[in-house]
């Protein structure tokens, strides 16, 4: 293994999105995700809803070069990798100032957190239009936007955990959003509500969602047909 490849601060985050390919090897795939753990990487298990992957997998660590290894350990495996998204989790410009016990949950989460196994994964950017132009705002005027985008957030305190890590430079869009809920209705209602914010409704751009529902490794291949 290279010398390892540290984020200054907080986490790699590499989301991973598979098919279980016709010679999965589920032993070689748990015997992957063990190995990562014994590491000290966070891997977070989904079994996904609908078309558009069977499993995914959220792993967070220190190392990029050994976030890159696991990859390739569960493709040998099997497990087909038809998307993936690649971020850094971080402290917002606008929350510097936030207690110590919130920055080190930020950039050092917990996954997953128990009784939350709702799930869904969702890139996003600010917009760069000619009438709505984020990056042309006054600081003060973005601060100002994104208090009110996070206490629409906190109304969900206690039914949903918003993990937002930070892509720019890393992946196609600037933002990933990963959020876990008690109930499905819990996400649906978030999203919803949070899009009246100005911060939303004018400046931000959504790519894919992808939903599923997060569960131990050996449940989520028993639903994906890997036996």
């Amino acid at each position: 293994m290279p010398e390892p490849l540290v984020p200054s601060t907080g986490l790699g985050v590499l989301h991973l999105f598979c098919r279980v390919a016709p010679d999965a090897d589920r032993a070689a795939v748990a015997a992957a995700v063990k190995a990562a753990e014994a590491d000290g990487l966070q891997v977070v298990p989904i079994a996904v809803l609908g078309h558009k992957a069977d499993v995914a997998l959220m792993v967070l660590g220190p190392d990029l070069w050994r976030l890159r290894s696991l990859q390739a350990d569960v493709a040998r495996a099997g497990l087909d990798v038809v998307d993936s998204y690649v971020s850094l989790t971080e402290l917002s410009e606008y929350a510097q100032g936030v207690p110590e016990p919130l920055r080190q949950a930020r950039l050092y989460p917990q996954l997953p957190p128990e009784g939350k196994a709702a799930w869904c994964f969702y890139p996003m950017s600010k917009r760069r239009e000619a009438e709505h132009n984020w990056f042309t705002l006054p600081y003060d005027d973005r601060k100002a936007l994104m208090y009110e985008h996070g206490t629409s957030g906190r109304k969900f305190a206690g039914r949903v955990l918003q993990v937002v890590t930070g892509s720019a430079g890393l992946d196609d869009y600037e933002w990933g959003v990963t959020l876990f809920a008690v109930t499905p209705d819990d996400l649906k209602e978030v999203v919803y509500t949070m899009r009246f914010d100005e911060a939303s409704a004018k400046y931000a751009e959504f790519g894919e969602f992808i939903s599923g529902a997060v569960g131990t490794l050996d449940e989520v291949l028993d639903v994906a047909g890997l036996r």
